[in-house]
């Protein structure tokens, strides 16, 4: 009988960790393609001077992209689970080419080896703390929390900062932003692996709820991007 129970246990036990790799691999693979997407969208913009003079010059037309990014993050984050998976899917894309517009007008400001560098410590960051949010054995939900209270002050102290700016302060927030997401990919890595636990067989809810984890993940990473190539970059 001991045998019988160990064998079921063992079972259970493999089944639930196929359910969370399945999860996860669901997550990190629209992670993924939404980054390539907004790769891509910005290569395009940024290889068309036109394009690209059009937007950066059109401070309008600017925010009316910010605007629309807010209002598809805000729609996802309340009605995703009224959605079909593929309305879910496609608004995120969506979303993803919006912010590949930004990011061109972005980078036209920097230097090539500006842009590279910080890629690659966002990139190499990321990775990291991913990786460490998804095997540790802590429990991150109380930084989590800090972070995501630090996260509303860093918002605050930014808006002041754009209406009464100075650089210095500017450095500061950036700093301790990259500390914050930094932190919350790690935090955001370990939430979505225990919902994968839970997930059984990906179903359409789990499958909405991935996809609304890539979308997180996906900010986390860009967010890093934007920090550490406005502290670092330099200005072509």
């Amino acid at each position: 009988m001991e045998k019988d129970y160990y064998s079921m246990g063992t079972t259970a036990g493999r089944t639930q960790a196929a359910d969370q790799r399945k999860f996860m691999i669901w997550v990190y693979r629209w992670m993924f393609l939404g980054l390539v997407m907004t790769s891509l969208v910005a290569w395009v913009v940024f290889s068309n001077k036109n394009w690209l003079a059009y937007i950066t010059q059109s401070s309008g037309l600017f925010f009316g992209i910010i605007i629309a990014e807010l209002i598809v993050v805000f729609v996802l984050s309340f009605n995703i689970m009224k959605m079909s998976v593929t309305t879910a899917i496609s608004m995120f894309l969506f979303y993803s080419v919006l912010n590949g517009v930004v990011v061109s007008s972005v980078v036209a400001v920097y230097t090539a080896a500006s842009v590279g560098y910080a890629l690659f410590i966002a990139a190499l960051m990321f990775g990291i703390m991913s990786v460490y949010g998804y095997f540790t054995k802590s429990d991150l939900t109380r930084m989590g929390n800090l972070l995501s209270m630090g996260l509303i002050g860093l918002l605050i102290a930014f808006v002041v900062n754009m209406i009464w700016f100075n650089s210095t302060v500017y450095w500061v927030i950036s700093f301790l932003g990259v500390l914050i997401f930094v932190g919350l990919t790690a935090y955001d890595t370990q939430r979505l692996k225990q919902i994968g636990e839970m997930s059984g067989s990906l179903d359409n809810n789990y499958m909405k709820i991935g996809v609304m984890g890539a979308l997180t993940l996906y900010l986390d990473f860009i967010n890093i991007f934007f920090l550490l190539l406005g502290m670092s970059g330099k200005r072509s």
